[in-house]
């Protein structure tokens, strides 16, 4: 059996922490979720017919238009395989140094990115992603965090079938 784009990006990503501490596994445009949930939205509509019958002053090209560009976003592939954002300070930071994790770095006290690490680091916790502690071990926090991924919304539909 041939395995699903969504799945496939999970697993690009299930096993990946990022520099800043993010677990990629628990974000939906790496895990696959943001495409599947949209494809699945629009499976809906098309078989209850809510485009037709859906309220008047709903645009419903435009929401169309939108399903169709969320869905052909390309999944990330995480920071450490070059996704996230071009300019990340802290990717190019541990780079600079060696380390592929900002919590093996021995001036993390005083880093001139703190504050930008934090921002995203809390920014990730308040959308629901998953974030390592400094000192943790990964393997041990993802297998912690999977059953717990399976329980929320919306990434639950990573371990649904494809029907």
């Amino acid at each position: 059996m041939e395995q699903s784009a969504r799945t496939r990006d999970f697993e690009n990503v299930k096993a990946q922490v990022g520099y800043c501490g993010i677990w990629c596994g628990s974000c939906v445009v790496g895990n696959g979720a943001l495409s599947g949930l949209t494809k699945r939205y629009r499976e809906l509509l098309d078989t209850y017919g809510v485009l037709e019958w859906g309220p008047d002053d709903f645009d419903r090209p435009a929401f169309l238009k939108g399903l169709e560009s969320i869905q052909g976003t390309p999944a990330c592939v995480g920071c450490l395989r070059g996704g996230g954002r071009d300019n990340c300070e802290i990717r190019t930071c541990a780079l600079s140094k060696g380390i592929d994790q900002c919590s093996k770095c021995d001036t993390i006290a005083t880093c001139k990115y703190s504050e930008i690490l934090q921002r995203m680091r809390s920014g990730a916790l308040a959308a629901g992603l998953f974030v390592k502690a400094e000192y943790a071990d990964q393997q041990e926090l993802i297998d912690t965090w999977m059953p717990e991924l399976k329980k929320r919304w919306p990434c639950r539909i990573l371990f649904m079938e494809d029907s």
